[in-house]
């Protein structure tokens, strides 16, 4: 009887549990509630001030990480993205709010800066891997969970196709490094758009802070995220264009069965 082939982990929700939801234990959790009562505003139960919620977002990633070595004995990418993200905002709000209340200035400058650097170092991982033994490509997008990898390297290999396959790839690989160079602005940009006008010395700076970056995070998905699921959706088309020439196959033959 054949090995059964392990299940495959969804990437949203890696990305659900790894980001998105720290993300959004930063945004409204992180609530001081001696300011909230300096500013005459309620308290909610889920107010536990910015060190507090830190600690609980990068929980989160941490112990999916821990979960999932456990269980497949590999490390998880989108566990260590989680725990990277988390921190720099965590610290970096930690770093920007004052013990009066008030947020240090240029805080829309550096907030963007941190939202670009992550996609910024993936960027330059995503050329520096192209010769490793583990292309970052092949991990989010040229995968044995979407195409048949094996079964199309074995017919490269039979038609001598192997330096038009790595054009191919190299093509592909350039493609998904300028997304995230692409997202690497848009992020600076955006939270610069946000930030304007933010009185960092007023009483409310602190909330006002708090509600920039959740509509920040948000906007942020819709205004960056749609174009680069364009620009994911453009580089699997050229793929598969590229390799029906080279293999001869179709579509379904390329792809794993869903």
């Amino acid at each position: 009887m054949a090995e059964e082939k392990p299940k495959q982990e969804h990437p949203l929700v890696n990305i659900f549990i790894n980001v998105l939801i720290p993300v959004m234990v930063l945004s409204y959790l992180s609530k001081d509630p001696a300011i909230q009562e300096k500013l005459g505003k309620p308290v909610k139960p889920w107010h536990i001030g910015p060190l507090w919620s830190m600690i609980i977002a990068l929980l989160l990633p941490f112990g999916y990480g821990v979960w999932h070595f456990i269980k497949t004995r590999k490390g998880n990418f989108f566990s260590a993205l989680g725990l990277i993200s988390v921190a720099l905002s965590g610290g970096l709000t930690l770093y920007l709010w004052n013990a009066d209340g008030s947020v240090k200035p240029n805080a829309g400058l550096l907030f963007g800066v941190k939202e670009g650097l992550i996609p910024l170092v993936l960027a330059f991982a995503v050329l520096g891997s192209q010769k490793s033994a583990t292309p970052l490509i092949r991990l989010f997008l040229y995968n044995d969970s979407i195409f048949d990898v094996p079964k199309i390297e074995k017919r490269i290999a039979e038609r001598n196709e192997e330096p038009r396959y790595q054009q191919l790839l190299k093509g592909a690989t350039l493609l998904f490094a300028g997304s995230f160079f692409l997202s690497a602005a848009m992020n600076v940009v955006l939270a610069l758009w946000f930030f304007r006008g933010f009185d960092s010395k007023a009483i409310d700076a602190l909330e006002k802070y708090n509600e920039i970056i959740g509509k920040l995070t948000w906007a942020g998905f819709a205004a960056i995220g749609v174009p680069l699921l364009g620009i994911l959706f453009l580089i699997l088309t050229r793929l598969l264009k590229g390799l029906r020439e080279i293999t001869g196959y179709n579509d379904d033959e390329l792809m794993m069965p869903r």
